[in-house]
């Protein structure tokens, strides 16, 4: 199977762990991950943030390690790509008011193609009409009340399990990344087999 070309979503404070595990992940299967921010060109860099929770009543933010956009916005066209993958932290809160953003996402959609979300990521679903409409939807907890108003059931997922319905696969935060890759690889058609270990014998 060729490898298929994902195309992910982030803004500054985006989630760091869903961007670098989930691209380099992908990358060690064949596929081709670009990185694009609104206005941003290939080799520049966002700042990426770290939430955990710690004990409060939410989630706390930390910085994370400058991650690279390895395509250019405005080079983008939706319809060079197998998938979209809306990564989550606060990048989605700014870039989903971005018009040029929700084009993109709506080309997934009405093409069906897959459209892959965690954590905050769902408020750039959101953002445009009848994304999740009719979906069942795993987000982030607080993202609740706009799942429900733009039409989709949210599921209260556990922080390990990733939700699949249909073209979209969704989980709750990076603490479900081994679920939530594993069902976007099988949305993808990417089947992965384990064969004998052969080792080189010593000289």
């Amino acid at each position: 199977m060729a490898g298929k070309k994902i195309l992910m979503l982030v803004g500054d404070f985006t989630e760091e762990y869903e961007i670098f595990v989930f691209e380099q992940a992908m990358e060690a299967v064949g596929h081709t991950v670009h990185v694009v921010c609104p206005d941003k060109r290939a080799g520049d860099k966002i700042q990426t943030s770290l939430h955990d929770f710690e004990g409060h009543q939410t989630y706390t933010e930390k910085y994370g390690h400058l991650a690279d956009i390895n395509k250019t916005f405005s080079e983008v066209r939706p319809e060079d790509y197998d998938a979209v993958y809306c990564a989550g932290g606060r990048g989605p809160e700014y870039i989903r008011t971005d018009k040029r953003v929700q084009a993109m996402v709506r080309h997934f959609h009405e093409t069906g193609k897959p459209i892959f979300t965690i954590c905050h990521g769902v408020q750039i679903l959101v953002a445009v009409d009848g994304v999740v409409k009719g979906k069942r939807v795993g987000a982030l907890g607080a993202c609740e009340p706009e799942v429900r108003l733009a039409g989709g059931t949210y599921v209260d997922l556990s922080p390990t399990e990733a939700l699949v319905d249909g073209n979209m696969v969704s989980a709750k935060g990076w603490t479900a990344l081994a679920a939530f890759m594993r069902e976007c690889l099988k949305v993808l058609g990417t089947e992965v087999t384990h064969g004998a270990v052969q080792r080189a014998k010593a000289a």
